[in-house]
């Protein structure tokens, strides 16, 4: 009997969590954490965003010509894409513009991820480079 009890409270639970998984909020530019509205301001400042989204651990901001900021829930920024334009240069860390300026001239960076292991970073040419927390390239995807 215990183990059937635990079994329905197992599969209960499992069969909920995508419910919760999925639970973005639209929000208002104010709502986003001080940092994100900071960063937005002095970077995005000539975008209006077309819509903003809340969960429970993250934010993210979309803009009209497909770009898409991802923060964290303190306003950090996650993800940055930019497919139709370029990264802002004030966001890429010094190092990883200038392996790229070294490596593949005339490539722009369109889209940056960054996580406690490093840096990922999508180029113009359609290149992916994998940066370590030390800015070394640690993989090259084509």
């Amino acid at each position: 009997m215990k183990k059937s009890i635990f079994f329905l409270f197992a599969l209960v639970l499992t069969s909920c969590l995508p419910l919760q998984a999925d639970n973005d909020q639209v929000i208002t530019f104010d709502r986003l954490p001080a940092t994100a509205q900071t960063m937005l301001n002095q970077n995005f400042a000539d975008k209006v965003p077309l819509v903003i989204t809340a969960d429970w651990d993250d934010y993210k901001v979309m803009y009209a010509n497909g770009e898409k900021v991802e923060f964290d829930k303190r306003g950090n920024w996650r993800d940055i894409e930019c497919k139709a334009s370029q990264v802002p240069t004030d966001l890429i860390p010094a190092q990883i513009t200038a392996n790229v300026n070294a490596t593949f001239p005339g490539s722009s960076i369109t889209e940056i991820d960054r996580d406690h292991s490093g840096y990922s970073v999508q180029l113009s040419n359609g290149l992916e480079l994998e940066y370590n927390r030390r800015f070394q390239v640690i993989e090259v995807d084509d």
